[in-house]
């Protein structure tokens, strides 16, 4: 089994990155996702940090096109596991806030065109403890065969 990432805070500049380039872009829904920032468009995640990077949600062609650029690659939260949308840009020393702004638009008009998500319900204590009695939750218990032996006598 893979072992997970440590999760690290995100620096101070990275945040204030990301909200820079976010801030404004109409529609957006901020959020809060294993403690770090991200904002999401019709239930559909567009952008997020993920300790000190910052991942956008691009389209097939602005995949291609933001890949060509130097030192962009792939979103990996961990190594090997791409998240194929999702692109990684590059540190605010080669790709300034404004160009970061312009590919999160972009992002944006792609995340725009996918099939809006509703919001998962959470579920209920009664709903959980019914589940459990009716023997489909994770503590469902079988019967032992000595039992069922017994019960068809």
């Amino acid at each position: 089994m893979r072992k997970m990432p440590a999760f690290t805070k995100a620096p101070p500049e990275t945040v204030e990155r990301f909200q820079a380039a976010t801030s404004g872009v109409s529609a957006l829904e901020r959020r809060t996702m294993f403690s770090y920032p991200s904002v999401f468009l019709n239930g559909n995640m567009l952008a997020c940090v993920f300790q000190s990077r910052i991942m956008v949600r691009l389209s097939d062609a602005d995949r291609s096109a933001f890949l060509s650029l130097p030192n962009t690659k792939l979103f990996e939260p961990s190594p090997g596991r791409a998240m194929r949308e999702y692109v990684e840009a590059p540190p605010a020393s080669e790709m300034g806030t404004a160009e970061l702004r312009r590919w999160i638009e972009r992002g944006a008009a792609y995340v725009a065109s996918l099939p809006k998500k509703s919001k998962a319900k959470k579920a209920t204590p009664k709903a959980v403890a019914k589940k459990s009695k009716s023997g489909t939750g994770a503590r469902a218990v079988k019967k032992s065969p000595a039992k069922s032996r017994k019960n068809r006598r």
